[in-house]
């Protein structure tokens, strides 16, 4: 077990700032991306007719913003929140957990990760920023609200 001193510790000499070691370069979505988002994925759910929940989170899988639209089913959000953290700690569509595994997933991750379609990561050049989970139409529709958000802000094509 590590003790940690009671009251703070004064260091001697110069205190390096700037050591490789300690830092890592970051980039995280703006409020106007995940405010873009939404609202791209509100009106594709209103072009196509289907009331969704919408939820997009960070990399660390932290709720940036969800939405449940009016008429959207109320247990859907709880789906597309599991849908945002899967994709978001995956790095990878929803579906991509495999078929074999995802009940034992849900279950250890107590519903945090699910293998329903309508999750979707946030990437840029390849980098993980996030999630994107849409719930409360048909897998099909799910997924299309979902691209119709990544594309609005620019963000790496999801196969």
């Amino acid at each position: 077990m590590v003790s940690l001193p009671s009251r703070p510790v004064k260091l001697k000499g110069p205190v390096l700032t700037q050591s490789p070691d300690f830092l890592a370069p970051s980039r995280r979505l703006t409020d106007a991306a995940v405010f873009t988002m939404l609202e791209a994925a509100r009106a594709e759910a209103l072009r196509i007719g289907q009331p969704q929940c919408i939820v997009i989170v960070d990399a660390s899988v932290v709720e940036l913003a969800s939405l449940r639209m009016l008429g959207a089913k109320v247990l859907s959000l709880r789906s597309a929140r599991a849908k945002a953290m899967t994709a978001a700690s995956t790095g990878r569509p929803s579906t991509a957990v495999a078929e074999a595994v995802r009940e034992q997933i849900a279950l250890a991750t107590e519903g945090a990760m699910t293998g329903l379609p309508g999750g979707l990561p946030i990437l840029f050049d390849g980098a993980i920023l996030g999630g994107i989970g849409v719930g409360s139409g048909s897998g099909a529709q799910d997924v299309e609200v979902a691209r119709a958000a990544l594309a609005a802000i620019g963000a790496d094509p999801v196969s």
